[in-house]
């Protein structure tokens, strides 16, 4: 397409080089021809002159020579001026062909910027135009300014805007780039460039469909939210209702509708008619008392006797949200409270002792009747006021170091002397007792004085009795000396036998100690052969055509799996109880484990004929991943091992600092004499008929254990026939979490593994046969060996080709498979990934491979935890 223009191109280098040399040569082609006329006009001369001097013919010969030097040189410059004929000819071939190539090069310019999908223009280094495109010139069809080459930029911009032609313009944040809506609905982005010579490119790209694309994805996101939004509201135990600007509903759910007593309603109602409906009177952030102040929560009880409590948030935006909450049991509770109170208040003004309750801060919070008459304080007076405002200067100094140990959390008694009423004066004996929360945190001091005064003047008294006695003790001392001698040897013969019962304790301890160590230390060898089992019976599952043997099959593998279970638990109650496990506290966020976890157990809760409901939260925990996922794995298992029939709930709720993972069922509960011993080793509940329980009762103890190594709190409450309900209080993390890491899907799994070179170093040889017929079930092609020396005869010493090293860490002679894969990759060009198998549980260990860069699995080996882990390293 020709490219629309009026003004010829400026000049190019190349034609201005041509032009020079033409002019250089056109100058001394001139000067030669010049030249060469006047040598023409003084060779003629000669020769005249020779012909017409007859009488001078003896300087015939020296003019004839003359003559003959004079028709060289005319020679040579005749041949001078040929040969700048000749250069300036081919100087013009040249510019010629230099000129064709500049017209060349600019035609193919003009429809180069002519084939491009966006408008294109060219400006001077005065912004005038020199070139531009079809395209551009399709922006101005439909207005009546004209655009021509010569047109400065400015104007292009003023027409812009008197025509109409731009309706919106957006500047980009992240560039220079800059956005156009044109008046026919098309979007474009306008990007400039500056030339060398000072000009001026701008492109005008149409992104039009690219707009239209990101709206979509704008409105269909807001819909996405708008529906996760409802779901979670529909999820609160509150009533929600959310009012727009125009006082028109637009949100609500279930629980709004019931608390209300409304029947369904349609969207965009006013909310004004809504409530009309109900026995609630209307609350907005407009509402006023009587004093002209805001209205911003109301209770209000309704016919049926239940409590409802309305709050009014507004909107920053416009509108405003209201909240609806069944607190009847809340203020079933307060009255209860208020009772207690008065009962408490009308006990403790009756008691003849001064009663009282001081904050943390030293401010009085209670003070019964007899309290006040005493410090001569009206009823009610000194609530809120501080103890030291209340006594005198001198009275507080006294009192001051008391205070100060009892707020260090030391209970303790001390005698003051103090003027009552009539001016006596009395001796008081005052006790301080510290309130401590759960974690020792002092919060008040309760303060109870009684009058002691009378007891110190019967004390006297008996002092002085006892002076009299002292005489009467002597004659008896000497009576009581024998009976104290034969004390003393009775009482070294039970210090004896102390000390026996003591050393034989002693020993009892350590024994259970050694036991201890001793099965957390021999779990590798207690899982070897298991491991090895579960191996073979997993390349037997698989093997679908002996489909004869296959119920007989997975009958082993479910006893194995009991078996696993069970040896599994010992372990960890023995390594618990030996300090072996040790936490690997970090951040994560709790979705990461809580998904896990409903996938896994609602098809285990199906299978029994159960649902499982899961509630996610994207809260951020600090805890040990692994071992969080001990606790509630047991609690899931003993809630669906429990429950006959119903319903099972994995959910969260924040606290303060905390975040409380929750399960509930419908199960048949514990009796509440039963709550303490739950948690004790081999301590069962009684199990459903149906269900048959092959546990050792060390599920709870376990999480007990775990609980208090992490520092988290268990809760528990059940109703028997009822349900039970468990949570583990987990401190929530500020800092960002680790990365979820993303499972391949099974099908992709399979085929990362069909024909990956796989070399096992194993010391036991049952665990490489297990390991070799269940790898070549899924297509890998096999290695196995018990030492370096057997891997490296068959593996031409390690330089063989391979794809992953699966290594046993703890192998014969003091070898380790940490050594044995260093020593391998040593030996090759390029290293292998390595997955590293063991049963040391150790933080040790973890932290070893994660710096080494390998995968760590414990024993017993899971096989899809295995395929899973292996098509991870394949695909790194």
């Amino acid at each position: 397409m020709a490219c629309t223009s009026t003004r010829p191109s400026p000049a190019s280098p190349s034609d201005d080089v041509a032009t020079t040399a033409d002019t250089d040569l056109q100058v001394r082609l001139a000067a030669l021809e010049d030249e060469n006329r006047k040598l023409k006009r003084i060779n003629a001369a000669l020769i005249e002159r020779v012909e017409s001097s007859a009488s001078r013919r003896d300087d015939s010969y020296a003019a004839f020579q003359h003559s003959v030097v004079l028709a060289e040189q005319v020679r040579e410059r005749t041949d001078a001026l040929n040969q700048a004929m000749a250069e300036l000819k081919a100087s013009n071939q040249l510019l010629s062909d230099a000129r064709l190539r500049a017209e060349t090069a600019h035609q193919h310019l003009i429809d180069g910027i002519e084939s491009i999908s966006d408008a294109f223009v060219l400006f001077d280094r005065e912004h005038r135009i020199v070139l531009f495109n079809s395209r551009f010139k399709s922006f101005w069809a439909k207005t009546r300014a004209r655009i021509c080459a010569g047109t400065r930029l400015s104007e292009i911009r003023r027409l812009a805007e008197s025509t109409g032609l731009i309706v919106e313009e957006h500047r980009s944040t992240l560039d220079d780039n800059i956005l156009y809506r044109l008046h026919d609905g098309r979007w474009v982005q306008v990007s400039e460039r500056p030339t060398r010579e000072g000009g001026l490119v701008i492109v005008y790209t149409d992104i039009t469909e690219v707009k239209q694309s990101e709206t979509a994805r704008r409105e269909q996101a807001l819909a996405q939210k708008s529906r996760l939004l409802q779901r979670a509201v529909d999820n609160l135990s509150q009533g929600v209702a959310m009012i727009n600007a125009d006082g028109t509903l637009e949100l609500w759910n279930h629980r709004f509708l019931e608390l209300c007593g409304l029947a369904p309603v349609e969207a965009h109602r006013a909310f004004s008619g809504v409530m009309a409906d109900s026995e609630l009177p209307l609350l907005t952030p407009d509402t006023r008392d009587a004093n002209g102040r805001p209205i911003r929560e109301m209770e209000h009880r309704l016919y049926n006797g239940r409590v409802l409590e309305v709050r009014t948030h507004p909107l920053p935006t416009g509108g405003f949200v209201n909240t609806f909450t069944d607190i009847t049991e809340r203020y079933r509770h307060a009255e209860a409270l208020s009772e207690s109170e008065r009962w408490i208040r009308l006990i403790t003004d009756h008691v003849p002792a001064l009663i009282a309750y001081l904050s943390a801060e030293l401010v009085y919070e209670f003070t019964n009747k007899v309290y006040e008459e005493w410090y001569r304080w009206p009823r009610g007076a000194m609530l809120g006021q501080r103890l030291r405002d209340v006594h005198s200067e001198e009275h507080w100094r006294r009192l001051e170091p008391y205070v100060e140990r009892a707020l260090a959390g030391e209970s303790l008694s001390f005698e003051v002397a103090e003027t009552n009423l009539n001016g006596q004066e009395r001796f008081m004996l005052r006790s301080y007792v510290p309130n401590r929360l759960a974690n020792g945190e002092v919060v008040g001091i309760f303060v109870l004085i009684r009058d002691i005064t009378e007891r110190r003047r019967t004390a006297e008294a008996l002092h002085q009795a006892y002076q009299n006695l002292e005489q009467r003790v002597r004659e008896r001392t000497t009576e009581l000396t024998a009976l104290n001698t034969q004390l003393r040897r009775e009482i070294d013969e039970r210090s004896q036998v102390e000390l026996r019962l003591r050393e034989a304790k002693s020993e009892a301890e350590r024994a259970n100690l050694s036991k201890t160590k001793f099965l957390a230390a021999v779990s590798h060898d207690l899982l070897q052969p298991l491991n090895a089992a579960r191996l073979f019976t997993s390349a037997l599952l698989e093997q679908r055509s002996q489909t004869c043997n296959l119920a007989l099959v997975r009958n082993v593998s479910n006893s194995l799996e009991d078996v696993e279970s069970l040896l599994g638990t010992l372990v960890d109650i023995s390594k618990l109880d030996a300090g072996v496990i040790k936490p690997d506290i970090a951040p994560f966020v709790v979705s990461e484990l809580l998904e896990t976890l409903a996938a896994e157990y609602s098809q285990v809760a199906i299978s029994e004929g159960l649902i499982l409901d899961f509630v996610g939260s994207s809260a951020v925990v600090r805890s040990d991943l692994q071992l969080l996922a001990r606790i509630l794995r047991n609690l899931l298992s003993n809630a669906i091992r429990y429950t006959p029939d119903g319903r099972i709930l994995l959910g969260c709720r924040r606290r303060r600092h905390s975040l409380s993972i929750e399960v509930w069922d419908t199960g048949v509960g514990i009796a509440h004499d039963k709550l303490d011993e739950i948690f004790q080793e081999f301590k069962r509940g009684d199990a459903p008929r149906q269900k048959q329980d092959r546990g050792l009762g060390l599920g709870l103890a376990i999480v007990e254990k775990i609980a208090r190594m992490l520092g988290h709190r268990i809760h528990v409450r059940s109703c028997l026939g009822r349900g039970s309900w468990f949570a583990v209080e987990v401190p929530l993390a500020r800092c960002a979490p680790r990365q979820k890491v993303e499972l391949d899907e099974p099908q992709a799994v399979l085929e990362r593994l069909e024909g990956a070179r796989v070399w096992v170093l194993d010391n036991d040889a049952a665990i490489c046969a297990g390991m070799r017929t269940l790898l070549e079930g899924w297509g890998c092609r096999v290695i196995t060996a018990l030492s370096e020396e057997d891997l490296a005869r068959q593996v031409d010493n390690f330089h063989a080709e391979a794809d992953l090293l699966i290594a046993d860490y703890h192998l014969d002679n003091d070898c380790n498979g940490v050594d044995a894969v260093a020593t391998i990759n040593a030996r090759r060009s390029t290293p292998l990934p390595a997955l590293m198998i063991t049963a040391n549980y150790s933080n040790e260990l973890k932290q070893q491979m994660s710096e080494l860069g390998h995968t760590l699995m414990h024993k017993p080996v899971r096989p899809m935890k295995l395929k899973t882990a292996m098509s991870h390293l394949l695909g790194r």
